[in-house]
């Protein structure tokens, strides 16, 4: 059994909760309105996503263009900020700097989904001059990004696994002779995958084995919560964040 992984981003006392983009079920997803309202809810570990864009600004934004929850259009890639600065998640909320969410939440810290390669080098360039390295984890489903990141910066990063890594986790975890290679914190999964169960308890053993976190995305079910409790995982995204408190105050490991 390998020691367990340490780093400042992982010091919490039992599970961690995340609000999954701050909460996405109030539909106003990456917001400043719809963090401050997990901040106050209890919230202290968020999860969001970061675009950059034309311009080289980067925000704290889920998808590839503003179309689906914003009252605005086009690829976030192809605008400059004084266009996506106008746009209105929800049609009343605008969509934030991610310089402004360290700024703004200094006891937050924040799983971030680097979302597009662009944005990788001024991700890790603002977590550096604001020296937030206990306060980030990156994640991506790009290995290769993953894997950039970590030759970036080093030890001082926290990242979760790539595609690859979390492969070769579940192939181990079912006596499979496959690579576990890379240096994460944590395997961040869907309970399902294609199919196929990811966040079981033989994958949470085998990460355990490891000195691994496991933080399972995104749950929003208090029976699934339970479950995923009950087999030892060590983090739970959601977008029902009253749900997830509630769940962990009746086990008695909301802190």
């Amino acid at each position: 059994m390998t020691e367990p992984i340490r780093h400042p981003y992982l010091d919490h006392p039992g599970p961690i909760p995340f609000a999954h983009r701050g909460g996405a079920a109030d539909g106003v997803e990456n917001t400043v309105a719809q963090f401050r309202r997990a901040v106050e809810l209890g919230y202290r570990y968020i999860e969001t996503d970061v675009h950059l864009t034309k311009d080289g600004t980067l925000v704290a934004f889920h998808d590839d263009s503003l179309d689906r929850v914003t009252d605005g259009t086009g690829r976030v890639a192809d605008l400059p900020w004084t266009e996506v600065g106008r746009a209105r998640v929800g049609g009343r909320e605008p969509v934030p700097l991610f310089a402004e969410l360290l700024e703004t939440f200094p006891e937050v810290r924040w799983n971030v989904d680097v979302k597009a390669e662009a944005a990788l080098l001024p991700f890790l360039e603002l977590v550096g001059r604001t020296n937030a390295w206990d306060r980030v984890c990156l994640g991506s489903f790009s290995e290769a990004r993953v894997r950039r990141a970590q030759r970036l910066a080093g030890p001082r990063l926290a990242t979760s696994f790539g595609t690859l890594g979390v492969l070769g986790l579940r192939l181990r975890s079912w006596g499979l002779p496959a690579p576990v290679r890379g240096s994460a914190v944590a395997a961040q999964v869907p309970e399902v995958q294609s199919g196929v169960p990811v966040a079981d308890r033989r994958f949470v053993r085998a990460a355990h084995a490891r000195g691994l976190k496991v933080h399972v995305w995104t749950v929003n079910d208090p029976e699934r919560m339970h479950r995923l409790l009950d087999l030892g995982v060590d983090g739970i995204m959601t977008d029902h964040i009253d749900t997830l408190r509630e769940v962990m105050e009746d086990r008695g490991v909301w802190v």
